[in-house]
């Protein structure tokens, strides 16, 4: 039987992660040969990744990803254990790549996407792996996919993992993607999106249901104002107008420069950049929501 050096378990912790016992205890199933060692890893991370599966996962991030000519994107949540994890670069980076798997595979729900191709295997298995490396359950929660056709995504993620934004805009010229003043212009709108959580893009996006319990409200605090009904509809309208200006992110005032609105800000970036760029719509996700 060859001898089990330092060195070698050194060589094995490097190319997985794995703890030194269970490197040592790899190299002596296989005899010292490295490579039929790592395989030994594996099958004892998915033995492992099984019995954790049971475990609560109540921590984790929000990653995003975007296609390269910025056509498609997709926003995704991955839970774990501790909010150690949770932060750790291992972690969030394998949470990315599963983004970027969305964005270029398109699967229709979790388990698609579980079985989807990943590093020549499968997601599923990338995912006990990494739960064998770190030593917490994982979960892959939800993801969204959005893509657009004459336009682009552009995405944001709140620097503590727990929020993020995905907007879709719209432009003629594909160029637009690349200008550095539309690129500053929609990387603060997504930021407003995080930021704001507004009830949609536009008001075609507020659903009918939502405005008409607003109406109710408005027309209820008329009634208790003591003003005369025949004024009611006006305070209504002007009360609503109020609630776009506060809920729409197109009407909202912008986050950097409250004397212009979303909307009024992407008419002068088109001015600028001689183009026609609209806010289409935008997906938000707070973690564990």
């Amino acid at each position: 039987m060859a001898k089990i050096t330092a060195a070698m378990v050194k060589e094995l912790r490097t190319m997985t992660d794995s703890p030194m016992m269970e490197c040592k205890k790899a190299l002596v199933e296989a005899e010292g040969d490295i490579e039929k060692a790592v395989d030994v890893l594996r099958t004892m991370g998915l033995a492992k990744a099984v019995k954790r599966a049971g475990r609560d996962t109540n921590e984790g991030t929000i990653a995003a990803n975007v296609s390269a000519d910025g056509k498609a994107g997709a926003l995704l949540e991955l839970t774990c254990e501790t909010d150690f994890v949770g932060t750790n670069a291992k972690f969030t980076d394998f949470a990315a790549a599963l983004a970027e798997v969305v964005t270029n595979v398109a699967p229709a729900d979790v388990d698609a996407l579980l079985a989807a191709e990943m590093n020549g295997n499968t997601v599923d298995a990338e995912l006990k792996e990494m739960i064998h490396v770190i030593g917490e359950n994982m979960k892959i929660k939800r993801f969204e996919r959005v893509e657009v056709e004459q336009g682009g995504v552009v995405s944001y993620i709140h620097h503590n993992g727990k929020l993020g934004a995905m907007v879709m805009f719209s432009f003629n010229d594909p160029a637009t993607y690349e200008n550095d003043e539309f690129k500053t212009f929609a990387h603060d709108v997504a930021m407003q999106v995080v930021a704001s959580n507004p009830a949609g893009a536009t008001r075609d996006d507020v659903p009918t249901s939502v405005i008409e319990h607003e109406k109710e409200i408005y027309r209820a605090q008329a009634a208790e104002s003591g003003r005369p009904e025949k004024f009611w509809d006006n305070i209504i309208q002007g009360r609503l107008k109020k609630f776009y200006a506060e809920s729409v992110l197109t009407e909202q005032d912008f986050i950097k420069d409250p004397d212009i609105t979303v909307g009024e800000l992407a008419k002068k970036v088109s001015t600028s950049v001689g183009d026609t760029i609209e806010v289409v719509s935008f997906i938000r996700f707070q973690f564990g929501e």
